[in-house]
């Protein structure tokens, strides 16, 4: 099985917290859109010839920007491309995009998850990430899925927002659960350097909230997540038993996935490779029919790292035992040390030949799969 990774590089407005590529010039979205559908008949032979898409994604930047046409454009050219054996098609949502009308023409092409970008139900927070929807409108938004025949839902949370204490993210909370969408994303709010949040903290007129704040925020998404049945089946994600995200859970867990766009990531199940991230240059190579994707050649120490990096952020765990059988790597005796120093501190536990973090170790997952690293 493998997926479809559709980046569509628009958005309304710059959030400020984003470091994705994206433009707020949508004057080209029709011709890129167009090329997309080129890009994808260029590289239909991309994937392993024994591959069967199950899931496509589509991801930005906004996707419900576009129009139900310009999605049925895309997915028609799926079809007609690709061995296909769907188990789901996503498409990324601001809740200011989502009309009754939009959702049920989206549902009859064959979208049927909704990934929604809440991120909170408070206006002075969604004011200051410079988001176009209202609380208001995040509230009305899983009553006209779900009318418009959407059962596969998820909404996206933002936490560690800097305040004098948790009581508004545990109202965030509060609130999302009541709506019980199945599945929740959640990522703690981070400073990257090229946007707004980077430049106000180095102008000294941001301070974001401390390390321990945002790790009691974390916190209080487990405890808060469990008590309701959902499970942290991926450090950032928590569903429902019948409602994990399927094209999400296959790239953690190494399916091959092509993607298609600008800054668009692929993975064949040996290499990975990705798109330039610039609108321009990729309309002008698709319009000579030249593709702008430049291979990276995994050596099998990659490998192996990013498969370390990917399952240990799951309930899955790392297979030691698939390491062995497929790259001849004992990893319980190679890193004898380190997992003795990581189970002492109460980071990671070994079950039946399997690694897991504790709840404990997801606040140090990156830091934990490097001391693994070959």
């Amino acid at each position: 099985m493998a997926g479809i990774y559709l980046h569509i590089p628009f958005c309304k407005k710059a959030c400020h917290y984003c470091d994705f590529h994206f433009s707020t010039n949508s004057s080209m979205m029709t011709e890129l859109i167009h090329l997309m559908g080129e890009e994808l008949i260029l590289r239909k032979d991309y994937l392993p010839k024994y591959e069967v898409i199950q899931t496509i994604y589509f991801g930005g930047g906004t996707p419900s920007l576009l129009s139900a046409e310009q999605v049925r454009y895309l997915l028609d050219i799926v079809h007609e491309h690709y061995p296909l054996q769907l188990g789901e098609v996503t498409l990324e949502a601001n809740p200011d995009d989502l009309s009754a009308k939009k959702l049920d023409d989206y549902r009859a092409i064959g979208v049927d998850r909704l990934s929604i970008g809440i991120q909170s139900f408070r206006d002075e927070v969604l004011t200051f990430y410079n988001r176009a929807h209202t609380s208001e409108e995040s509230l009305q938004v899983l009553n006209l899925a779900r009318k418009a025949g959407f059962e596969k839902l998820s909404i996206d949370l933002i936490y560690g927002y800097p305040e004098k204490d948790h009581s508004g993210w545990k109202s965030d909370l509060e609130t999302a659960l009541n709506l019980d969408p199945g599945h929740i994303s959640s990522y703690a709010l981070t400073v990257e350097p090229k946007t707004a949040l980077g430049n106000w903290v180095k102008k000294g007129t941001f301070q974001p909230a401390s390390e321990d704040f945002v790790a009691e925020e974390f916190e209080i998404l487990q405890e808060t997540m469990d008590a309701k049945g959902y499970v942290q089946y991926e450090i950032s994600n928590f569903g429902k038993p019948d409602a994990f995200a399927l094209h999400n859970t296959n790239y953690w867990r190494g399916v091959p996935y092509l993607g298609i766009g600008p800054s668009a990531h692929s993975y064949d199940g040996t290499n990975r490779g990705r798109n330039r991230a610039h609108n321009s240059a990729y309309i002008t190579q698709l319009r000579e029919r030249q593709l702008v994707f430049t291979i990276e050649n995994l050596s099998e120490a990659d490998r192996i790292n990013e498969y370390l990096l990917t399952s240990l952020r799951t309930i899955w765990g790392v297979d030691t035992t698939f390491l062995f059988q497929r790259y001849g790597v004992d990893l319980l005796v190679e890193k004898v040390k380190e997992l003795e120093f990581l189970q002492a501190s109460g980071w990671i536990y070994v079950r039946d030949s399997r690694l897991y973090l504790t709840r404990q170790g997801m606040l140090l997952a990156d830091g934990i799969s490097e001391k693994l690293f070959l």
